[in-house]
């Protein structure tokens, strides 16, 4: 290796944030505290890293002068892993954001917006259903809200088998399975080409190029830490596609007041997801009266790898002025 950590980066600031509830979250940030803040939630099997550039983007005064923070969510990189996947169930990750917003915006002042993408997003999801008091705004990206999210696993068959690869991941041994080989079935996974984790992709010539040799050792730098946690995530969600052996979801209903959000949303849905379809983001506004779609075109599930710029311009049309 050419470094001795490949996430180092003299812009951003690092540290180990305790939460009163038990939990260590190691963070990422740019910009003055005091400044109304944007927090990023990142999905899986990334990390706080891949917001480093919005980071830097949002903190520079021309672009609002923000205070911006990106966690690593509990069971990455350096963060708290509990061991029981209990642990992981939606209640605890939505107070860890809560508590992590208290720390930065203090218990009276909300985020100015939560961005948050994949597994980030449907954290996001619940935090701005629970807390809709704590965040001004929300951003996601390529991450399903529940109501329909859940209606495509029970009658959808495309996305049935879009989502096939999640009963892999819930396997005791996922873990061993995705590190051998150096990690070759992850990295396949982000090229868009490994049938069990989501298909051969027809795009994957053209989305892998931002998987450069340095990308892949910032990747392996996060991976090395241990993947359990990030796997917990899905083996403590009933939200999956029902197998032989399994049906958590044929007979689940989900509340309507669990679902609903108040928050100004905007939802940006990369169009050529493998994973997570288009058709996803249809029929929100029955749960979102506030809402606005925006379709990206030509960019796969990690559209924030491929084109940043386009989401940086996107989000900043959505965002109020910083005050």
């Amino acid at each position: 290796m050419a470094w001795s950590d490949p996430l180092l980066n003299p812009s951003i600031q690092t540290w180990q944030q305790a939460l009163p509830h038990g939990i260590t979250l190691s963070c990422r940030a740019c910009g003055d505290t005091g400044r109304p803040v944007l927090m990023f939630l990142h999905g899986f099997p990334e990390a706080a890293f891949v917001w480093d550039e919005l980071l830097e983007h949002f903190s520079r005064p021309e672009n609002g002068g923000y205070r911006c923070v990106a966690p690593n969510m509990r069971g990455y990189e350096h963060s708290s892993a509990p061991t029981d996947v209990k642990d992981y169930r939606a209640k605890f990750l939505v107070q860890d954001i809560a508590a992590l917003i208290d720390a930065e915006c203090g218990p009276d002042q909300p985020l100015a917006a939560l961005v948050a993408h994949d597994w980030g997003g449907a954290v996001a999801w619940s935090v701005a259903n629970v807390h809709p008091n704590r965040l001004r705004q929300l951003v996601i990206i390529n991450s399903p809200h529940p109501g329909p999210f859940l209606k495509a696993l029970q009658n959808d068959p495309v996305q049935q088998t879009a989502s096939a690869y999640m009963l892999f991941l819930v396997q005791a041994d996922a873990a061993a399975q995705l590190a051998a080989d150096d990690f070759a079935q992850l990295f396949g996974f982000l090229r868009g080409d490994d049938a069990q984790l989501g298909g051969t992709h027809s795009l994957a010539a053209k989305a892998a190029p931002w998987l450069t040799p340095e990308m892949e050792e910032r990747y392996r730098h996060v991976w090395r830490q241990g993947l359990d946690g990030s796997l917990n995530y899905y083996r403590a969600s009933p939200l999956r596609p029902a197998s032989e052996t399994e049906d958590l979801i044929s007979g689940m209903v989900l509340p309507p007041e669990i679902l609903r959000v108040d928050v100004p949303t905007l939802v940006l849905w990369a169009q050529d997801d493998i994973a997570l379809g288009p058709g996803l983001s249809q029929g929100l506004e029955q749960h979102i009266p506030d809402l606005k779609i925006v379709p990206i075109d030509n960019a796969t599930h990690w559209v924030v790898h491929e084109d940043a710029q386009r989401v940086i311009a996107e989000i900043s049309r959505f965002l109020t002025p910083a005050q």
